[in-house]
């Protein structure tokens, strides 16, 4: 059964953030949060988690790119943690290593000017990887039939 997930494109100055449909097969960005610290952010996504009825939470892990831990990744998995106590929905890391390259990349090629690609460019990376994830588990469901169950 579908339901909505919300995926947050993590940085130590802002989050980026992407819900899917009720559907759970499109992604759509949403505004971005600034964090002035480093415990600005959680009430904003208790709000969207209770506004979107959200029930699962999907972080991007920027994995390094032969797959291993970065310090950044280090850094998602301890606001994963701290999310995980605000919220009673499943907080779930995606690998997301190629979305913030694959999101300047397409801001570039639209031609909008650099101040606005970067406050842009979180919330297109969280959809991006919200949108991966939407096909990764279509394509899941889609082929785990009797057999794969």
């Amino acid at each position: 059964m579908a339901h909505r997930v919300l995926a947050i494109d993590f940085g130590m100055r802002r989050l980026g953030l992407a819900v899917s449909d009720t559907l759970g097969v499109i992604a759509q960005g949403l505004q971005t949060i600034e964090r002035p610290n480093a415990g600005a952010g959680f009430s904003e996504i208790v709000d969207l988690v209770d506004q979107y009825e959200i029930r699962e939470i999907l972080i991007g892990n920027p994995l390094s790119k032969q797959g291993r831990a970065t310090e950044m990744s280090r850094r998602v998995a301890k606001f994963a943690d701290k999310l995980r106590r605000h919220v009673k929905c499943e907080v779930k890391l995606w690998d997301e290593r190629l979305s913030s390259a694959e999101a300047s990349r397409l801001l570039r090629s639209s031609g909008i000017s650099l101040e606005k690609r970067r406050r842009a460019v979180d919330r297109v990376t969280a959809t991006l990887f919200l949108q991966s994830y939407l096909d990764w588990r279509a394509y899941e469901q889609a082929h785990s039939g009797p057999e794969g169950q």
